[in-house]
């Protein structure tokens, strides 16, 4: 049985890793992979109902980080329908092409922080799709986005979801993550955008775009704009004040930001309003049935106990807890850093490594920011390279080796912080 699951699961990343060249989504394979290993689990054992009940509570450990991602996704979304990110695009009036990557890359490792890589990524590529007419010379920037993104995303609990699946399962703390990982993502962005600014040179002339959004009042833009954002930075204080799961939290922020755009579409017209309804029907569904059945796939090795057999393994081989994380920050490169993470939380407890050990802070770190050496290595990476058809050899020839560099030095920092 264990074969066999194991063989299934590697075939399935297997097809996820190069989903661009199969030309099947993702999500369609993860979702078959979870439930193949589930079902062949369930048909080779004879204690059916513990199976049974073992797939009950890793649903309700899953769905946490669903409901998060549903929230957090709709609320994005519903500030960009409002062209809400303009409060921060606007700002932007140089025509130098170094001076705009280094704004660029300051303004996605801190936004990255405040709502998640992913989304970051396609607000900020799309930007910077309005800004440069060349897409030879638009790819650098993105290079440098993805890589911004997710080292943005990796010291805050809200900003990258394998982050967020360590704070909600309890390894990491708020407070003390925000502490400890803020210098060495910042020294894992700051290292490769100073590379790359030496790749770009000279000035450029800003796309004009025509204004379509004459609907939408400056008012309405910002109130979105700034009830979202505050909605958002509420999900890690809701919970350190009321112990509440942070979906809970996101759930009341996203039903206030309802309430508040319900309020002002009461005089549009049906066909003029924008609402979370209208959101909803936009949110990417595909990436959050991707994380359920890849969430899936990695509770079914839980619960076969191949992941602690792999854990005994690691230890055994390995036994430095530094390295077994630089590890897997660079394995999450190779495959989504997603079912990396969750297999760690499942290798090792919260009785060996309780909350805050600095093996749980590396592993956010590494599994954050390695997923940048390879633009499939990460939710931001895919993003980009859906939207600009980055082709995968270009970023490795171009991004992979400063990305590295980037990703080793923020580590060798939160080693010397120690």
């Amino acid at each position: 049985m264990n074969t066999l699951i194991l063989i299934a699961f590697v075939i399935g990343y297997a097809f996820i890793a190069f989903e661009s060249r199969v030309k099947i989504n993702k999500a369609a394979i993860a979702l078959f992979t979870g439930g193949f290993i589930w079902t062949a689990y369930i048909l080779f054992e004879l204690d059916s109902e513990g199976i049974v009940q073992q797939l009950v509570d890793h649903i309700g450990n899953i769905s946490q980080i669903i409901f998060f991602l549903i929230g957090a996704m709709t609320i994005v979304e519903l500030i960009d329908s409002y062209s809400g990110f303009d409060v921060i695009t606007k700002q932007i009036k140089t025509s130098n092409k170094r001076i705009l990557l280094i704004i660029l890359g300051f303004i996605t490792f801190f936004l990255s922080a405040v709502l998640d890589n992913l989304t970051t990524t396609i607000v900020m590529v799309t930007l910077t799709r309005k800004l440069l007419h060349d897409k030879n010379e638009r790819l650098l920037f993105v290079g440098m986005i993805v890589i911004a993104a997710n080292s943005g995303g990796a010291w805050t609990p809200i900003g990258d979801v394998t982050t967020t699946m360590l704070w909600i399962g309890g390894q990491i703390t708020t407070v003390n993550i925000m502490q400890k990982l803020f210098f060495p993502s910042l020294v894992s962005m700051i290292v490769p955008l100073f590379l790359i600014s030496l790749m770009v040179k000279g000035d450029f002339k800003r796309v004009e775009t025509s204004n379509q959004e004459f609907t939408i009042l400056n008012f309405e833009k910002k109130t979105v704009f700034f009830i979202g954002i505050a909605a958002l930075i509420f999900v890690p204080i809701f919970k350190s004040i009321t112990h509440l799961p942070p979906f809970m939290g996101m759930l009341i922020g996203l039903s206030v930001l309802w309430i508040v755009t319900e309020l002002l579409n009461k005089d549009r017209a049906f066909e003029q309003k924008i609402t979370v309804t209208n959101a909803l029907g936009r949110i990417d569904i595909p990436s959050i049935l991707f994380f359920l059945g890849i969430l899936l796939a990695v509770a079914a090795l839980e619960s076969t106990g191949l992941l602690s057999s792999l854990a005994t393994a690691l230890s055994e081989s390995v036994g430095n807890l530094k390295t077994i994380a630089l590890s897997l920050g660079i394995l999450s490169s190779i495959i989504d850093n997603v079912p990396l993470v969750a297999a760690t939380m499942g290798m090792y407890d919260l009785q060996t490594f309780p909350p805050d050990h600095y093996f749980w802070e590396l592993i956010a770190y590494c599994a954050g920011t390695g997923g940048s050496i390879l633009i499939i290595g990460s939710a931001a990476g895919v993003a980009a390279m859906g939207i600009e058809k980055i082709d995968f050899f270009w970023y490795l020839k171009k991004i992979s080796l400063v990305a590295l560099i980037g990703y080793l030095s923020g580590a060798l920092i939160y080693i010397l912080l120690l």
